[in-house]
C-alpha cells in the first residue's frame, strides 16, 4: 500500500479522518468528480443525502477499481455538499459510514469539505473527488 494515514502530534486528533497522508508509489491517479450516479447514468438517492453520498464513494471505489487501485489508495478526497450546514453532518457521515462498511476500509484520508451553491444536476446533492496513489 502506497498510503500511510497519520495525526501528527501538535494537530487536533479528528474522529472524521486523519490529518496528513503520506505517499510512497509511483502512479497518481485523479478521480473526477462523481456523483450519485449509477452505471446507467441515473441518480441514485434523490433528496437523499446520505444516500447520495454512499453512493459517490462507491462510484470513487469502482473508478479506482479501473485502474488496479482500492479506496485504501486514496491520498486526499474533497467532498462538495450542496447548500452545507452544520445540520447535515449526521447524514454526510451515515453515508460515509455506510460506504467504509461495504468497502471494507478505514480510517479515512485527509479531507475537504465545501458548502456550494449547485451542481450540474439540480437532483445531485453531493460530488467526491479523489486523489490516490498506486505503487
Amino acid at each position: 500500500m502506497a498510503i500511510t494515514l497519520v495525526n501528527p502530534e501538535g494537530l487536533p486528533k479528528v474522529d472524521v479522518y486523519r490529518q496528513v497522508a503520506v505517499a510512497t508509489g509511483s502512479k497518481l491517479v485523479f478521480i473526477a468528480g462523481q456523483v450519485a450516479w449509477d452505471a446507467d447514468g441515473v441518480t441514485v438517492g434523490v433528496g437523499d443525502l446520505a444516500a447520495q453520498v454512499e453512493r459517490c464513494f462507491l462510484n470513487v471505489a469502482t473508478a479506482l477499481a479501473g485502474v488496479g487501485g482500492t479506496f485504501d489508495d486514496v491520498a486526499k478526497l474533497t467532498v462538495y455538499v450542496v447548500d452545507w450546514t452544520p445540520d447535515k453532518m449526521p447524514l454526510l457521515m451515515e453515508g460515509i459510514a455506510r460506504a467504509y462498511a461495504t468497502l471494507g476500509v478505514a480510517p479515512v484520508p485527509p479531507a475537504t469539505l465545501l458548502g456550494i451553491s449547485a451542481l450540474d444536476v439540480p437532483d445531485h446533492l453531493v460530488e467526491v473527488e479523489a486523489t490516490a496513489v498506486i505503487d
